[in-house]
């Protein structure tokens, strides 16, 4: 195993095990995604200074077109913890797991391509796995209800991963995160100020941990691996992260998945492997 290897396998089990902390901060979906960008930012920018990068983008459009992703990111992470509080981290980590499927099938739109029916198989493969995660669609379930804000994180993430093709061509990753965050960050500030929240000392210190380690390091690190490992095998790496994300819950908050939710997890990820390995 190479170095860069390691170090996407690192970055993926950081991601997964991210998951957790909708469970353990006890704030609303707002106040965590809020911490997590904000000490996010506040890493990324003295690292960026510090390695010698220039943070000033190239064009005016730039700090819009990047602004409008910030706001697609908060919603991409409130909806990700708003399905991990009211559900279950497997529930919310394994319909989030959906994005690669979302990503084909939008796709034809954002690069004007003519659409490919085949990309309904796994689709329709995928939802057949949704149905098996969440034991009973009734309204006001709680586990239907995480399914639906999970897919509504995979859907938004989709969204994000397209836009962000334009900038990494021109960017360094961890420059377009920065900004991400930073725009992200003051998207949600007048929503904290209209509904404030008071964070006790631990729940700082774990979104302090949150935006540094498992976010701002861990794009690094992914980054940093992405520099001699091939796109195919990052892929087959970072579809491991709802695997890491339930081993944690499993361990640290005792969350034991059903047999019918890991069979429809196993489904889903199915799907996202062949989807992700095919376009890489």
């Amino acid at each position: 195993m190479t170095r860069d290897f390691l170090l996407i396998h690192v970055a993926t089990l950081l991601f997964g095990v991210a998951g957790l902390f909708g469970k353990l901060v006890y704030l609303s979906p707002v106040g965590i995604v809020f911490g997590r960008v904000f000490f996010a930012a506040l890493f990324l920018g003295p690292a960026l200074f510090l390695a010698g990068r220039k943070i000033r983008l190239q064009r005016r459009q730039d700090y819009v077109f990047l602004g409008l992703q910030g706001l697609i990111l908060a919603l991409h992470w409130g909806t990700f913890f708003k399905a991990i509080q009211v559900s279950s981290v497997a529930v919310g980590l394994l319909t989030f797991a959906t994005f690669p499927v979302f990503t084909t099938l939008l796709e034809p739109l954002c690069e004007r391509k003519a659409f490919q029916w085949t990309s309904l198989a796994p689709a329709l493969w995928t939802l057949v796995g949704v149905f098996l995660v969440v034991p009973s669609f009734e309204v006001g379930s709680a586990m239907c209800e995480g399914a639906l804000w999970g897919l509504a994180s995979g859907l938004t993430f989709a969204v994000l991963s397209l836009f962000n093709r334009r900038f990494t061509r021109r960017y360094h990753g961890a420059v377009i995160s920065f900004w991400q965050d930073t725009a992200a960050a003051l998207f949600l500030l007048p929503v904290l100020l209209i509904s404030p929240e008071i964070p006790t000392k631990a729940d700082v210190g774990l979104l302090l941990l949150l935006g540094v380690l498992f976010t701002g390091i861990s794009h690094t690190l992914f980054i940093q691996g992405m520099r001699t490992v091939s796109a195919r095998r990052a892929s087959i790496v970072v579809s491991l992260e709802p695997v890491y994300g339930i081993a944690a819950a499993l361990l640290i908050l005792g969350e034991v998945p059903a047999v019918r939710s890991l069979a429809g997890g196993a489904m889903i990820l199915a799907a996202a492997s062949w989807v992700t390995l095919r376009r890489a």
